[in-house]
């Protein structure tokens, strides 16, 4: 994934748990507008969260930026060198 879109998980993930608090789950949509005017980066975004790490549909938002913040360059998953949170939850 790109700087931007790291950077732009990170900043919904803030404003939901800001919101919300730090039980509130977030899906790879809300990453998105609601027209689909990216479809590549979607589809990269939901390959990294279904494919490669085998996220739930809506996962909590500290988890998720947690994954992002803590290994910005890896892409590999459960099953690659860089697994990223493998044991926690």
């Amino acid at each position: 994934m790109n700087k931007e879109i790291k950077e732009k998980i990170i900043q919904v993930c803030d404003d939901k748990i800001a919101k919300k608090g730090e039980n509130v789950g977030v899906s790879f949509y809300a990453f998105f507008k609601n027209k689909n005017d990216n479809p590549s980066l979607l589809i990269e975004v939901a390959k990294w969260w279904i494919a490669t790490h085998q996220l739930d549909h809506f996962e909590k938002a500290v988890k998720i930026k947690e994954m992002i913040k803590a290994h910005p360059n890896a892409t590999e998953g459960r099953k690659g060198v860089n697994i990223i949170m493998e044991n926690k939850n």
